[in-house]
């Protein structure tokens, strides 16, 4: 079991920039593939970022390519995904996401990933 919970929400101007943080529990953090998804109101929930266990391999939305990079600590046990350059249509609700499966390759398929965290808003201001 993986419990996630998110951090670093809030109301920026465009352009601006945030860093979001996903913390887990459990012991396992260092074996799984991670990712961001998002959710912006009457939309359907859409990949963002995922990254492997080892932080070595990361894939991203076409959408934020270039403004937007992942990261994680292992030791940490928590999972980053810092913003620039945003805009407007980035606002949304970030969730952050767990594959229970050990090693797997990161994708931007929802129904990889079995454990989410409660998810914190970001809103970009034009």
């Amino acid at each position: 079991q993986v419990q996630l919970v998110e951090s670093g929400g809030g109301l920026v101007q465009a352009g601006g920039s945030l860093r979001l943080a996903c913390a887990a529990s459990g012991r396992t953090f260092s074996s799984i593939t991670m990712g961001w998804f998002r959710q912006a109101p009457g939309k359907e929930r859409e990949f963002v970022a995922a990254i492997s266990s080892g932080g070595r391999t990361t894939h991203y939305a076409d959408s934020v390519s270039g403004r937007f990079t992942i990261s994680r600590a292992n030791a940490k046990n928590t999972m980053y995904l810092q913003m620039s350059s945003l805009k407007p249509e980035d606002t949304a609700v970030y969730y952050c996401a767990a594959d229970a499966n050990y090693y797997s390759r990161p994708s931007g398929d929802k129904d990889q990933y079995d454990y989410w965290g409660q998810g914190t808003q970001v809103t970009v201001s034009s």
